[in-house]
Formats: C-alpha cells, structure tokens, sequence
C-alpha cells in the first residue's frame, strides 16, 4: 500500500498540480495586496470610501446585514486572477504552438518556375489530345 501510494504521488500530475495550488496560493495574496493598496483607491474616488469592506446594506428592524463591500472586493479579486490565469495559458499556447504550420501554410506549397511550366506543358497536350 505505501509503495502504491509513493507511485501515486510521484506521477507527474499529482507534482504538477501541487506546484499549481502553491503559486495559486502566492498569486492570491498578491492579487489581495493590489486590490487592497491600488484598485480599492481608485474605486474610492467614486464610492467615497477607501475600505469597500465597509459598505453594507442594513434591513431596518432586523439584524439582517448585507456586505456588499466585501462582496465587491471578491469580485474585483477573482477577475484579477481569472485575466492572469488567461494572460499565462494564452502565453503557453502561443510558445506551444510557436514551432508548429498551420495546416495553410502546410497545404501553401510554393510552385517552382520548372513546375510552372511543367503543368503549362501538360496543360497544352492535354488540349491537343481533344
């Protein structure tokens, strides 16, 4: 059992991703810090409030509080992550494919002048034999 365990965790996927939830984890605290010290700012200039985490829909005569702000600064958290997580695999895609024809330019063959006339030549036999 421990050695099918040790095969189960030295595959390459298991490693791979357990370097993906750590530079996740980085990534979110960075992620955090620019919408704590940069965005929430900018945003404040229209909202009036620095701290989103403070605005808050309370009902009247119940202790139903909603945070909004702290909803906000999720949203504005994930967006940031998601366009990073795009920004990456398009930038691996792109070196992926870097090396690789497309099926155009594969097809595209570029006809020597020897092949021009070549097929000029077949083309005018091929006419005399009608």
């Amino acid at each position: 059992m421990i050695k099918e365990f040790k095969e189960f965790i030295m595959r390459g996927n298991v490693l791979d991703m357990a370097v993906g939830v750590i530079l996740g984890a980085a990534l979110k605290s960075i992620v955090d810090s620019l919408t704590k010290n940069l965005i929430n700012p900018i945003i404040s200039l229209f909202v009036g409030q620095v701290d989103l985490s403070g605005i808050a829909l309370t009902i009247p005569g119940t202790k139903a509080v909603f945070k909004i702000g702290n909803f906000l600064n999720d949203v504005i958290n994930f967006l940031i992550i998601a366009f990073v997580v795009f920004l990456i695999v398009k930038g691996f895609n792109k070196l992926r494919d870097m090396g690789k024809k497309t099926e155009e330019e594969e097809a595209q063959v570029v006809e020597t002048k020897e092949e021009v006339y070549l097929k000029e030549i077949r083309d005018l036999l091929a006419n005399k034999e009608k």
